[in-house]
């Protein structure tokens, strides 16, 4: 408990995390509100960046450089060519609606809820030795040894992954 009083402490002493959190919590209430789906789409991608801001605020850059390079730069433009592809959804007759807001209303309530009395409920056993300097070369260097079977077998997956798309994409213009 007192090593997250610490945390919040510490990180909202800085006034740009206010600026991050609150651009966080707007774009992603755009995301989910938003009619249009390409606008959801760049709504994310903002939501996505500021994500990566807060990484860096904690101090932890190589998550917030694969947050950029992984989702900013893949799962997104994917998904922005995903749209902009499926002529259908830029159709002006299909009306982008939702039935079910109170509902998801309560069960995002409930589940803030249940994450605040988990955040505060659960014993944190933390260290509070400062990181490396070197954090990033250990994290390679463990890549390349000790991990290098499972860092090739997700390469194989996606490159699999990325001929399907391809194929898929052919026969669908064909």
């Amino acid at each position: 408990m007192e090593m997250v009083a610490n945390f919040i402490s510490d990180v909202s002493a800085n006034p740009l995390f206010y600026l991050l959190a609150f651009v966080t919590i707007a774009s992603a209430l755009c995301v989910v509100t938003l009619k249009n789906i390409f606008h959801s789409a760049l709504c994310l991608i903002l939501t996505l960046f500021s994500v990566a801001g807060l990484y860096i605020l904690l101090h932890a850059e190589f998550l917030a450089v694969a947050q950029v390079l992984i989702y900013v730069g893949a799962v997104s433009i994917l998904l922005i060519f995903a749209i902009m592809l499926t002529s259908q959804l830029a159709s002006r007759k299909i009306v982008q609606s939702n039935e079910q807001v109170t509902v998801a209303i309560f069960v995002c309530f409930l589940f803030l809820l249940v994450s605040i009395g988990s955040l505060f409920n659960t014993y944190w056993n933390g260290i509070n030795a400062p990181l490396p300097d070197n954090n990033i070369l250990t994290i390679g260097i463990l890549l390349m040894t000790d991990y290098v079977l499972p860092f090739e077998v997700v390469s194989i997956v996606m490159l699999a992954a990325l001929i399907g798309a391809i194929v898929l994409a052919r026969e669908e213009r064909s």
